[in-house]
């Protein structure tokens, strides 16, 4: 049966400054656990702990620059590109310039706090 989704679900970001997510799919607006598809704003500036999930996540950078420090290698994802985080691999996302970012993130399962694992 079809589930129409009227609003995004505001729900609560790690890093500083903080970053809008909304969830649109998933754990928290949806009650899906299979997939969780988000719309993310990041702010200039906004740096995010190291985390390793347990998840794969497919990234869209819609406006702006998303940068990813992986253990072996920076990249920066610019408007127009794409990204994807295999589960188990260790990333830092941050928006380091002035405009931040837009971007939409998919995550295989759904995000939840419990399967991530980030740096203190």
């Amino acid at each position: 049966m079809a589930q129409f989704i009227k609003n995004p679900t505001i729900v609560p970001a790690a890093g500083h400054p903080p970053k809008t997510i909304e969830e649109y799919i998933g754990r928290v607006n949806s009650n899906t656990n299979s997939v969780s598809i988000a719309r993310m704003q990041s702010p200039g500036g906004w740096v995010e702990p190291g985390q390793v999930g347990q998840f794969t996540e497919y990234t869209i950078v819609l406006k702006g620059t998303l940068h990813l420090k992986l253990q072996d290698q920076d990249m920066d994802i610019d408007a127009g590109q794409a990204v994807i985080v295999e589960a188990g691999e260790w990333v830092q996302y941050s928006s380091p310039t002035p405009e931040g970012a837009e971007y939409i993130a998919v995550s295989l399962p759904a995000f939840a706090p419990d399967i991530v694992t980030r740096n203190k």
